[in-house]
């Protein structure tokens, strides 16, 4: 049953816990989350095979946020690495791997957001769009 807005899928009773699955075979998002609720940065830079300063600028965070323990932890630095994580878990399944998800999520334009990334749109702080964006998909819109 195909859901025309987020609301109803919300009446029906589905949720957004995708979020907290593994994609086929890969990650879930939990399994990037240390003792205390924080995102582990280190885990996050190896899965995805990046430097701490990759990831930085992937996540549109300082290059000092991802070296300094208390700007690593504080609010904006976590709420970011959490939204771009969601969304790379989310598409995980269908591309095939963290390289090929995090290419997508750097790379491809995304022509229902006129054309941009959805790196682009989490920097922008225009997360819940590519979420909306994949939930669309998901219900079987088209791109």
């Amino acid at each position: 049953m195909a859901y025309a807005h987020k609301d109803e899928r919300k009446k029906a009773g589905k949720t957004d816990a995708w979020a907290a699955r593994p994609a086929r075979g890969g990650k879930s998002l939990a399994s990037f989350v240390a003792e205390g609720g924080k995102v582990d940065f280190e885990q996050v830079s190896r899965t995805y095979r990046m430097s701490k300063l990759q990831l930085a600028e992937t996540a549109g965070l300082g290059k000092t946020t991802v070296t300094k323990v208390e700007r690593r932890d504080s609010p904006k630095a976590q709420s970011r690495m959490t939204e771009m994580l969601e969304i790379l878990v989310r598409v995980r399944g269908w591309a095939g791997s963290e390289a090929q998800a995090m290419a997508w999520y750097r790379a491809e334009p995304i022509p229902a957001l006129d054309g941009r990334t959805a790196e682009a749109l989490v920097k922008s702080g225009q997360a819940n769009a590519v979420r909306e964006y994949l939930d669309h998909l998901a219900l079987g819109g088209f791109a």
